[in-house]
């Protein structure tokens, strides 16, 4: 199955232009399966979801949250309480409290923007379950840092995924991630990603 994991909305993101009705259409033109809405430091509510799962029943459409954390963006999936991660929390912290929710945790765009990443996993040392490898505003700099890093002994087995980081329709899936079992839930895509069973792309 094939999602983009990493966009934002008007719903809930100031700086996305991206309507959920433009959302919904831009997934069924380019043929993915699903998405994940992550909005920045803000959790669709299930209510919310239901209403743009009912204009759009044949697709898988989910929400994590994109946390602003001291070290930079990461992504929580799966999480059941989104006011404990609050803005400004360190990256340490927020992994131990998503894992504490049941959740997991992927870093959102790696380096960007001169991020020293692999100084904060040095000093942070926090329990990443994945990486984005690739994204709309990842250049190819980027995406060969995380691409050694990964290959290096300095971190454990991480999933590596492929996201859009979309805020327009047109950037949507730009970048994607392929699983390789059925995600329809918050706990299979959970799963999927603790299993590593996720492989990212680029849009042809």
């Amino acid at each position: 199955m094939k999602f983009d994991m990493h966009l934002h909305t008007t719903q809930h993101s100031p700086d996305s232009i991206m309507r959920p009705a433009e959302l919904v259409q831009r997934v069924r033109d380019i043929g993915l399966n699903g998405v994940v809405i992550t909005e920045h430091d803000w959790l669709w509510t299930e209510e919310e979801l239901e209403q743009l799962r009912k204009t759009a029943p044949e697709l898988v459409i989910l929400a994590g949250v994109e946390v602003s954390t001291l070290e930079g963006h990461f992504l929580a999936y799966g999480i059941t309480d989104p006011f404990r991660l609050t803005p400004g929390i360190g990256v340490a912290k927020l992994c131990r409290e998503v894992h504490r929710q049941g959740g997991v945790v992927v870093a959102a765009h790696p380096f960007r923007w001169g991020q020293p990443f692999g100084e904060i996993l040095r000093e942070q040392q926090p329990e990443l379950d994945g990486l984005e490898m690739m994204s709309s505003n990842m250049d190819q700099g980027c995406r060969r840092l995380a691409a050694e890093l990964v290959a290096s002994p300095q971190v454990g087995p991480l999933a590596q995924l492929g996201n859009s980081d979309a805020h327009e329709a047109a950037t949507l899936g730009v970048c994607y991630t392929e699983f390789e079992t059925v995600v329809r839930t918050n706990a299979e895509l959970v799963e999927a990603i603790r299993s590593r069973r996720c492989r990212p792309h680029a849009a042809a």
